[in-house]
């Protein structure tokens, strides 16, 4: 169960320009809830896939994984992580593209995890982080654009990069760009769902 970076990524990446992984935590608690709780392999797992323990602000519910790595640290058995992989398989709260139906990696590292001392973050026996690839990503991207919009056409701050050498017309090739990123996660959704209802 020894994974490295370059297989997560093998992994990750169904499309060269689908490439930006949602980042998952867990547990996220304070020394004081640690002090008087262990959350066992099965709660953190579940806890990675709620949008509390996120680092980008989605709803995985409104789209579909392409894939998910899992990297467990410290006391955890491969027993648990199989058993709690297969109660989130059967608990479809998740989809999957149908071209990726397993979609799962996972990693453990034996090592307790690791805390920054007096930080916010207690220090527990056992943690996971997950890297997925997820369609509810576009989500992120339809913000980004949306703000981008409304201050482009105030022109804010377009002076300042102006004044440093870009020219106007590099906003509007960097918007379509995005345009076109956030199409892209939508179209591999939809061919999901498509592909899905010809199935006989």
């Amino acid at each position: 169960l020894n994974v490295d970076l370059t297989e997560f990524q093998t992994n990750l990446v169904p499309y060269p320009r689908i490439h930006f992984p949602l980042a998952n935590y867990s547990p996220i608690i304070s020394a004081e809830k640690a002090y008087h709780e262990q959350l066992s392999v099965p709660e953190i797992t579940f806890a990675c896939f709620e949008p509390s323990n996120q680092m980008v602000k989605c709803d995985p519910r409104h789209g579909k994984y392409m894939a998910c790595c899992l990297l467990y640290r410290g006391d955890v058995v491969p027993k648990d992580v199989s058993a709690s992989i297969a109660a989130i398989k059967t608990k479809r709260t998740i989809q999957f593209v149908d071209w990726c139906p397993t979609g799962f990696k996972v990693g453990i590292n034996y090592q307790p995890p690791a805390v920054v001392p007096g930080g916010d973050l207690a220090k527990v026996a056992r943690s996971v982080c997950m890297l997925s690839n997820t369609t509810a990503i576009a989500e992120a991207w339809a913000r980004l654009n949306h703000k981008f919009d409304v201050m482009y056409a105030k022109r804010a701050f377009v002076h300042w990069y102006v004044g440093e050498g870009m020219e106007e017309g590099e906003f509007s090739e960097a918007r379509e760009d995005l345009a076109a990123l956030e199409k892209d996660y939508e179209e591999v959704g939809q061919d999901s769902s498509a592909g899905g209802e010809q199935e006989f």
